[in-house]
């Protein structure tokens, strides 16, 4: 998909994935994308971590987050992403937001498929904050924002219906 309005209009939340791996150009072309996208004042504060799904850590956060195992978060993603930023810059949630949705964008763009996850920060924010920084090797002073776990899709899904009418307000 070379149009970035077809890429827009077909993206969706991918929750399976095929044991395929993810190669190394299509990693680098998914991390390019992230690094390309804006941040305030120029900062480029963000860090990107990539874990395989076989890695200890993964399983580590799954278990913190969710005890009794009632699903995975990760969907057997061959990868996941951590994005982490500046603790104390106050648009590094923004910056993030936005390197996510183009990391979305062009995992879609080369066939791949993707799911943004914010649902870990509260453990990887949490009491074992210092912990998984570690773990995810996150720079000094780095703290999580955001996921996104990407693969082979294994399934096809629409993307949501949205009411254009009460979702705006011209003014």
């Amino acid at each position: 998909m070379d149009n970035i309005f077809e890429v827009i209009e077909e993206r969706s939340s991918i929750r399976k994935y095929t044991d395929e791996p993810v190669s190394e150009e299509m990693c680098r072309t998914l991390i390019e994308a992230a690094l390309k996208a804006p941040t305030a004042t120029n900062r480029k504060e963000i860090h990107i971590t990539v874990v395989g799904k076989d890695n200890p850590v993964q399983a580590e956060i799954q278990n913190d987050l969710d005890p009794d195992r009632k699903g995975s978060f990760y969907y057997d993603a061959p990868l996941t992403f951590y994005l982490s930023a500046e603790e104390d810059f106050g648009w590094s949630d923004v910056d993030a937001g936005i390197a996510v949705e183009n990391m979305h964008l062009a995992a879609k763009a080369l066939g791949l498929g993707s799911v943004i996850l914010g649902c870990m920060k509260k453990v990887l924010n949490g009491e074992k904050k210092e912990e998984y920084s570690k773990k995810l090797a996150f720079p000094e002073g780095y703290t999580f924002r955001i996921a996104i776990a990407v693969g082979h899709p294994d399934t096809e899904k629409r993307r949501h219906d949205f009411d254009f009418e009460s979702s705006v307000t011209v003014i």
